[in-house]
């Protein structure tokens, strides 16, 4: 797909153009400083009129330094980060981006902008409007202009985000680098994602050495672009031990809360499974919920059967259970893409950059062998040719 032709930021001299004045006139009139009150009404009414057409933005530290750089890095979010239940998760990234940004010394800016109904009109809803997102939707273009161009470039960071909204930021060639893995239909974007395929199919690779062959996989609600990169991993995990995919052990978790023990029972009575993957939430709802099964003892892990987390949980603290998992390098993520952000805005054209970042695997002490009172694991689920069982029929596992 070739991506779209790109335009680049509006200057006081295409204003000037517009209105048929003075690049100086647009100058004053754009610095709003005494000087501009010599201008007439009717001329400065146009000027700005134009300025808020062509999305243009003054840059008032810029006046004063080489080459037009403000040396002002935006982050933005299109979510509240600082709300209770999401805290810890998203600490790390605002450290990482902060601290590398004083290292490479810039001064950072924090947008927070809400739009309006006319916004969401224009760029459509954020991703998460059908699963019960609030009314009041964050929107880069509030009023219909960038706010993120007071900056020299911006790192964006969250999970529901305004597709539309990225793909204008392209368009208009504004430099900027997401945390996290995002696509859109028309463009290529830059950022810095963890290497969800690569770290998913190791988990499924480690209990497949352990024995087992009916690995549960229970993924997001959303079919966002973490929630894909799992499933890819958790396929070629399986394809690579030689375990032939069951579309009935991949299953979509609604809510947190609807992780039950009495659902891992029925999964472990009804489909023979001996392990579990789950795909973390960003909130502390899967990690009450895995506290809950962890206290019932009904179902021991791993000695019952094993399970394993396909990300870090959220809130989580020492004195809560260690569960197996894998731990995204969030701190990391965030400063390579502070990093990734100023190179292109070193280069004469925004060509996009995309960079996986390896996450770190956490043993804890969820997953063990298959247990000794099940059926063989190695029994179910092989590729004729794989091994000397034959191809399971599917059938439960009694």
């Amino acid at each position: 797909m070739a991506p779209p032709e790109r335009r680049r930021r509006s200057t006081q001299r295409d204003i000037a153009q517009r209105t048929g004045v003075s690049q100086a006139t647009v100058s004053l009139v754009i610095s709003g400083g005494a000087a501009s009150t010599q201008i007439a009404e009717s001329t400065r009414r146009a000027v700005l009129a134009a300025a808020d057409e062509m999305g243009y933005t003054a840059n008032v530290a810029a006046r004063s330094l080489k080459g037009g750089r403000n040396r002002l890095l935006g982050l933005y979010t299109f979510e509240s980060v600082f709300p209770t239940d999401q805290r810890d998760f998203y600490y790390p990234f605002l450290l990482g981006v902060e601290e590398e940004a004083a290292r490479q010394g810039y001064d950072l800016l924090l947008f927070s902008s809400t739009g309006t109904d006319r916004d969401a009109a224009r760029f459509g809803p954020r991703d998460a409007a059908a699963s019960g997102a609030p009314a009041a939707e964050r929107s880069i273009y509030v009023g219909g202009s960038n706010r993120l161009k007071i900056a020299d470039g911006c790192v964006l960071l969250g999970r529901n985000v305004r597709r539309e909204e990225l793909s204008a930021l392209v368009r208009e060639d504004f430099p900027f680098v997401f945390v996290g893995r995002r696509e859109v239909d028309d463009a290529e974007l830059s950022y810095v994602a963890a290497d969800y395929v690569a770290a998913t199919g190791a988990l499924v690779a480690e209990l497949a050495r352990l024995g087992h062959r009916r690995i549960l996989y229970l993924r997001a609600l959303e079919d966002s672009e973490p929630t894909r990169d799992r499933e890819e991993g958790y396929r070629r995990g399986l394809a690579e031990a030689g375990i032939v995919p069951d579309e009935a052990l991949i299953r979509t978790l609604a809510d947190p809360a609807d992780l039950s023990i009495e659902r891992v029972e029925e999964w472990i009575g009804g489909l023979g499974i001996t392990a579990l993957l789950v795909e973390p939430t960003e909130d502390d709802r899967l990690t009450e919920a895995l506290a809950t099964m962890a206290g019932t003892r009904r179902v021991r892990f791993p000695a019952d059967c094993s399970l394993a987390l396909l990300g870090d949980p959220p809130c989580w603290t020492p004195e809560l259970r260690d569960w197996t998992r894998f731990s995204l390098p969030r701190a990391q993520m965030a400063g390579q893409a502070v990093r990734v952000l100023i190179e292109l805005l070193d280069q004469e054209s925004h060509e996009p950059r995309q960079l996986t970042v390896p996450c770190a695997y956490v043993p804890g002490d969820s997953i063990g062998p298959v247990p000794a009172h099940r059926v063989p694991a190695h029994r179910v689920g092989l590729r004729p040719g794989v091994g000397t069982e034959p191809e399971s029929d599917g059938r439960p596992v009694t």
